[in-house]
């Protein structure tokens, strides 16, 4: 019952926004019960992270260690089935997902000024979506939400896009995000009956149940081409080198709470879903695939860098840094070792925190300044009260100093991958020189300089001021005590990092 209450909730509360929006498109209470909504799903989550069993107990098998499970048929003729289930990565992509829905209703509370309500059912129904992906264990299901959260999504880019540019440019960004992720959603469709066919085929059993596909034997060139299907469409969502055309229009062009969804939220759903899905279904695959997508994370690292230190506007200098960001998960998540793997869910949970944080003082900075454009900017450390301040620290977050969770994540990811791929964590490891490039670059062409613009500015309001403090105490807790994120997320990494070295031993015997 607890599982449909988290997958439940953001779409009934999504359609109370919208009810209640109805006679009032500028009200207030929308806003309250989107943040009421996010904040339902959330507790239930922290009670699920505090009290489950995340120990290695009874593992060994090759079913996953799930801690809640329900399942209920479907569609029986093609064994479908409802079938949810939790475990600790789960349990801390859901509390990621619900943290950061509640700070990204708090962060759009004076920005979006018109159709309240539809603005809010539509970020409600996509973080429904995304909370869908996370619990969804059967792969018709699973599939089902992935497209869900696609839709609202583009309502939220192409109608509440960002003022600085037109309604055109929105409907063009929108459009593009929505054909690189459809079109790459149907190779994962593909992949998935295809996966369901070469079960029916070894068993004699339909059935689209994961804990069932996880038996299926998908060695050999047909089990490649099908796990390829899943790496596209988790490399165009995540984004990787060169399926990333799509990321920085769209961030650009989302309203701030919008980019807080795509960069914090929507994005790590790839992460999870190679975690979940792509290593698992084809260790022997995904282990022979191994160096191309190794080489793809270390030139996502490299062109993130370079491309985000030759932007001029503030969201796109902080889109191309998640591309490279997310190089780093790709490496780790290819090298296969349980320190790589750990370090990866760090990565994810960093790279969420920091690039939202980030997104969100861009959407602060445009209210008061009218501009994100940073050659219009300079000089702004002591006119801002505590904003410049937030800024140097998520700066310095995202570049990976130690005592912040980014580091943790890095250190681990390259750490972890090195015994096996040493050339690629030397070569990789340089990506951290440049990311310190271009984030002093930020800071000093915003923040640093000569002074420009009007002398008196707004200082942080409270509901600002929370809302970052909220995300550096976040940031701090994971840096310092990681053990808080790795203890959840053990039994799951175990258990990717096995299946991994099982295939990495086929691999390497044919």
């Amino acid at each position: 019952m607890l599982l449909c209450w988290l997958l439940f909730i953001p779409f009934v509360g999504g359609a109370l926004c919208w009810l209640v929006g109805r006679g009032n498109s500028e009200g207030a209470a929308p806003r309250w019960i989107a943040f009421a909504t996010m904040a339902l799903v959330f507790i239930p989550a922290l009670w699920l992270w505090a009290t489950g069993d995340f120990s290695l107990a009874g593992l060994g098998g090759h079913t996953p260690h799930w801690q809640r499970e329900i399942s209920v048929p479907w569609i029986p003729a093609f064994g479908i089935d409802f079938h949810l289930a939790i475990d600790g990565l789960s349990v801390i992509m859901v509390l990621l997902a619900s943290l950061l829905g509640m700070l990204a209703v708090a962060c759009s509370w004076s920005q979006v000024r018109e159709r309240v309500g539809t603005f809010h059912m539509n970020l409600m129904w996509t973080l429904g979506g995304v909370i869908g992906i996370f619990l969804a264990i059967d792969l018709f299901l699973y599939f089902f939400f992935w497209e869900l959260m696609l839709i609202p999504m583009y309502f939220l880019i192409a109608l509440w896009g960002h003022g600085e540019f037109d309604r055109s440019s929105h409907v063009r960004a929108a459009v593009k995000f929505f054909i690189y992720t459809q079109a790459s959603g149907l190779l994962m469709l593909a992949s998935i009956i295809g996966v369901v066919f070469v079960h029916y085929a070894q068993t004699g059993t339909l059935t689209f149940d994961y804990n069932a596909l996880l038996n299926t034997q998908l060695g050999g060139a047909f089990g490649m081409v099908l796990m390829l299907g899943f790496f596209v469409a988790f490399a165009v969502k995540l984004p990787a080198v060169p399926f990333h055309g799509w990321l920085a229009d769209a961030q650009a062009n989302s309203p701030s709470s919008g980019a807080v969804d795509l960069s914090g939220i929507l994005v790590k759903t790839a992460a999870y879903g190679f975690l979940r899905l792509a290593l698992p279904l084809f260790p022997e695959s995904s282990a022979a695939f191994a160096p191309i997508a190794m080489a793809l994370g270390v030139i996502s690292i490299y062109y993130g860098a370079v491309m985000a230190f030759a932007q001029t506007d503030m969201k796109r200098l902080i889109s191309y840094s998640s591309i490279s960001h997310m190089g780093f998960v790709l490496v780790g998540l290819y090298a296969g070792t349980l320190l790589s793997l750990q370090g990866v869910m760090i990565q994810v949970v960093a790279s969420a925190v920091s690039t939202a944080a980030l997104f969100i003082l861009a959407g602060q900075l445009y209210e008061r300044m009218g501009t994100r454009d940073m050659r219009q900017l300079g000089g702004l450390f002591g006119r801002l009260g505590a904003l410049p301040g937030f800024a140097l620290i998520f700066v310095v977050a995202s570049l990976g100093m130690p005592a912040t969770a980014n580091f943790v994540g890095e250190f681990l990811i390259l750490f972890g991958a090195f015994g096996a791929w040493p050339w690629v964590v030397v070569i990789a490891s340089g990506g951290m020189i440049l990311a310190a490039v271009y984030a002093l670059y930020l800071m000093h062409r915003v923040y640093w300089g000569t002074p420009s613009g009007e002398d008196t500015i707004a200082r942080m309001s409270a509901r600002e001021y929370t809302i970052m403090m909220t995300l550096v105490v976040v940031t701090l807790i994971v840096g310092l005590f990681p053990q808080t994120v790795l203890s959840v997320s053990q039994t799951t990494m175990t258990e990717v990092s096995h299946w991994f070295a099982t295939g990495l031993a086929a691999s390497s015997a044919s």
